[in-house]
């Protein structure tokens, strides 16, 4: 039998390694807890941004809100009714709780209640029509010649 040195630091490099196993699992919310997948892209008239957000159950479960024209959050909360009790419970991976995520749009977007959300399938769709650009909105700064 080999003696090993004793080593204080390896109980807690055991323990890291044990956190790190643990929390490379994919939740199904990019890793993080509360933190949906989105994908934002746009077209010639709108923003389009989809979230996967399985499991709300009603739409007052989600809140989507446009800040300055160019800043998207959406937040909420995901509620399951009929589960499992804890106690029976053997593995739960399905995210329950609050979420928010707040993302930057590539453009402007109208703030005149245009917009549209439709949830289907576990994926929630908001389409956002842009800002028109007809050269009123931008401050004009004139150059100065000497």
């Amino acid at each position: 039998m080999s003696l090993v040195p004793f080593d204080p630091f390896r109980q807690l490099d055991n323990m890291r390694r044990d956190l790190n196993r643990l929390f490379s699992t994919d939740f199904g919310m990019d890793r993080e807890f509360g933190i949906p997948k989105v994908d934002v892209y746009e077209t010639e008239n709108e923003v389009v941004a989809t979230c996967d957000l399985p499991g709300l159950e009603k739409k007052d479960d989600v809140q989507i809100h446009i800040n300055d024209q160019n800043t998207l959050t959406i937040s909420g909360i995901i509620q399951r009714s009929n589960e499992i009790k804890e106690d029976r419970m053997h593995k739960q991976e399905r995210f329950t709780g609050r979420f928010q995520r707040t993302i930057p749009l590539p453009s402007p977007v109208s703030l005149e209640g245009n917009a549209k959300a439709t949830y289907k399938n576990g994926v929630l769709e908001i389409r956002m029509p842009k800002m028109q650009d007809d050269g009123q909105n931008r401050n004009k700064i004139d150059v100065d010649f000497h």
